[in-house]
């Protein structure tokens, strides 16, 4: 797994994030799975392939539904920045890979598995969504063709009303990115509290590539940070303190100070200078 997928699962690991998606995504909002009915479910699924090696695949967040003590379900949330093409046999590896645990299971209870994709991009969606969409079927193959498809919800997309039914910190990432989208230079102005501070940084720093969002919970007084209001205005200083230490790097790359001397005048350890430079050769 890549860097972007460790730092996604953080904030939509927690129940009540979790639930929260799925209810006003999947149910309009109404409040059908609770937090304390969920239990986590490994996202690691294995797989006997051709060279009859056991492989492992895992999808980003997967979690055990269990209804009124009657329905069960494995819903799972994959994370996306750009259309992936191929996606839709991605979900199928991992719903098969669920659905074949089942069948292994002799005896044991039999669950439906559904599996969102949450997509981030800032434009819409445009990689097939079914299996129809990424090859060609032949007519005459097509009563006998089961034609999987893929449940992908566009996050920047989502409409005022919809991103309103949110309880959890999500509505605040979702309104980030509704508003990040209508307008590059939007400055975030949320004063709803922030219940996951770190994670909800952490996921905006990877899902828009900007580092600042990061580099906010390294900066004195982190603590007080309680909404995107204090986001913003610790943007700027973070930003500062970036243009100043690039400056510095830069002196110190052209040989112009030596590490020591760098961070004589910046405050900056002096082994940032050195592990950046050998990073560079």
């Amino acid at each position: 797994m890549g860097q972007k997928d460790i730092t996604e699962k953080i904030l939509l690991d927690y129940n009540e994030i979790f639930s929260d998606i799925i209810n006003v995504l999947l149910f309009d909002g109404e409040n059908v799975v609770a937090p304390e009915t969920l239990e986590n479910a490994t996202p690691v699924s294995q797989y006997k392939a051709d060279d009859s090696k056991v492989h492992e695949q895992e999808r980003d967040v997967a979690k055990f539904w269990r209804g009124n003590n009657i329905r069960i379900a494995l819903l799972g949330i994959e994370n996306e920045t750009r259309p992936e093409r191929d996606m839709v046999f991605r979900i199928i590896g991992y719903d098969g890979a669920a659905y074949r645990s089942q069948l292994l299971d002799e005896g044991g209870e039999r669950f439906p598995v559904i599996t969102i994709v949450l997509y981030f991009g800032d434009r819409h969606w445009t990689a097939p969504k079914k299996i129809s969409e990424l090859i060609d079927i032949p007519d005459k193959l097509q009563p006998y063709f089961s034609d999987y498809k893929l449940n992908v919800f566009e996050i920047s997309w989502l409409s005022d009303e919809q991103a309103a039914m949110f309880q959890s910190d999500f509505g605040i990432v979702a309104d980030f990115f509704i508003n990040k989208r209508k307008d590059k230079n939007y400055r975030p102005a949320d004063k709803r509290v922030i219940k996951h501070v770190d994670e909800v940084l952490k996921l905006l720093s990877v899902m828009t590539g900007d580092n600042r969002y990061e580099e906010i919970l390294r900066v004195p007084g982190k603590e007080d940070i309680q909404s995107m209001c204090d986001v913003a205005e610790r943007l700027v200083t973070v930003g500062r303190t970036e243009e100043r230490r690039s400056i510095f790097m830069d002196l110190v790359k052209d040989g112009v100070l030596t590490p020591e001397e760098a961070e004589a005048r910046s405050g900056i350890p002096a082994s940032e200078f050195k592990k950046a430079n050998k990073k560079k050769k």
